[in-house]
């Protein structure tokens, strides 16, 4: 059994060890906000945070993360109103596709807690997510337009 803190509440999951996080949250949890893409920790697809990190769960073994905090995209509107980042993405229209964006949105919520005025060059730096759909100057923009209401 493994003990994990998931969006603020203690779960025990009975899984192999080295099950990575993204099986545990989507398959055992039913937590389906965060998605598969790539498996080796490149796309950014699975981003959620632990400890108030980004981190790409795709790769990293749910046991390793007993003790610590994780958040997933389901926790940013837990209260029934979406995050200033959420807000953005969609005032903006920064999905094509959508498929990237919980990991994009993630991503960007991380920077925003330790940056709250990014510069551009910042969020290139930040988000190294991959958006097969180029929304790349739409992401920044929303960056900047939650940053203002955070």
């Amino acid at each position: 059994m493994t003990s994990l803190n998931v969006n603020g509440k203690q779960i025990e999951v009975d899984v192999e060890d080295d099950m990575p996080l993204l099986w545990v949250l989507r398959d055992e949890l039913g937590l389906t906000g965060t998605k598969y893409g790539c498996g080796v920790a490149a796309c950014g697809a699975c981003t959620v945070h632990v400890d108030g990190q980004p981190m790409r769960s795709c790769v990293m073994p749910a046991s390793a993360l007993a003790g610590r905090k994780i958040t997933t995209i389901e926790a940013l509107s837990a209260d029934g109103k979406s995050h200033p980042v959420q807000k953005a993405w969609v005032q903006l229209q920064v999905p094509q596709c959508g498929f990237c964006q919980s990991g994009m949105i993630m991503a960007a919520t991380a920077l925003l807690e330790r940056n709250s005025n990014p510069s551009d060059a910042d969020i290139d730096a930040a988000m190294t997510n991959i958006c097969r759909c180029g929304t790349y100057a739409r992401v920044r923009e929303a960056i900047h337009l939650a940053a203002r209401s955070v």
